[in-house]
């Protein structure tokens, strides 16, 4: 480990490498992280490759295969600090729309020889295998909102990551609400900011890219949503999306199909 400066190491899971692209992203700021940190090992950026032990570790992606499951493990071994970047890491991403059906479901609709593919039943988040420091969530996520976790760990203290809802930042550049005014289904009330309210600003409600804010009411904006009109299963499948397998969008899903059955029942 370099005595000079702390060293960063970026690590991929099954994803789309959106997040840890991110970082690249941050452009003016990213000469001055390269002069604070040493950036030991990030494949989209350098070939260089230090072993650890590591100051700070980004992780992107869910655990969908045994060898991932071995993986992180010894990444958190080797790691002083580890942060999970965006929607897979934090919830298991969208390819965890996989763990509300039996195990191969989606495998012959996917790959010509599903028969070559060997992974696990569920995608899960890093954080059901190993402890996690910090999650920044998104899909992808905000790279300002990155360069405050980097900048908060390196200084020593806890990150300042917003956690109230899309909703505020709606207010905040002026936005009329769609699903007050306009009836549009709109995941914005129960959805954590950092996207800046970028789909309700064009007229299109919210996707929830970000996943649940720190205090939510799933169960109130569901029921406004079948006010409106909306079909129980129209409504869970709102919630299955980047962020299915966050525990307050799945258990809200799970309702809505199950209200949706006893519907047709």
């Amino acid at each position: 480990m370099s005595t000079t400066r702390p060293s960063l190491a970026v690590f991929k899971f099954t994803s789309c490498d959106g997040c840890q692209l991110s970082l690249l992203d941050c452009e003016d700021e990213l000469l001055e992280l390269a002069r604070a940190v040493r950036i030991a090992k990030f494949a989209q950026m350098s070939r260089a490759l230090v072993e650890g032990p590591y100051d700070i570790a980004l992780v992107e992606g869910s655990v969908t295969t045994a060898r991932d499951a071995e993986r992180v493990k010894e990444i958190r071994a080797s790691s002083r600090q580890l942060v999970t970047i965006g929607a897979c890491a934090s919830a298991g991403g969208i390819q965890a729309l996989r763990n509300f059906v039996p195990a191969g479901s989606y495998t012959g609709v996917v790959y010509a020889h599903p028969e070559y593919i060997s992974s696990l039943a569920t995608s899960t988040p890093i954080s059901s295998h190993v402890d996690v420091d910090f999650e920044l969530h998104g899909c992808p996520i905000d790279r300002h909102q990155l360069l405050e976790v980097i900048t908060a760990l390196l200084a020593g203290r806890r990150p300042v990551v917003r956690g109230y809802s899309v909703c505020q930042e709606c207010k905040a550049r002026g936005t009329v609400c769609l699903l007050v005014a306009r009836g549009t289904a709109c995941m914005g009330p129960v959805t954590r900011a950092g996207c800046g309210g970028l789909c309700p600003a064009v007229g299109r409600g919210c996707f929830g890219c970000f996943g649940p804010a720190d205090t939510v009411n799933t169960g109130s904006l569901a029921a406004r949503l079948r006010r409106d009109g909306m079909q129980a299963r129209d409504v869970a499948r709102l919630f299955k999306t980047f962020n299915a397998a966050a525990p307050e969008f799945r258990v809200q899903s799970a309702a809505e199909e199950a209200a949706g059955e006893e519907g047709r029942g």
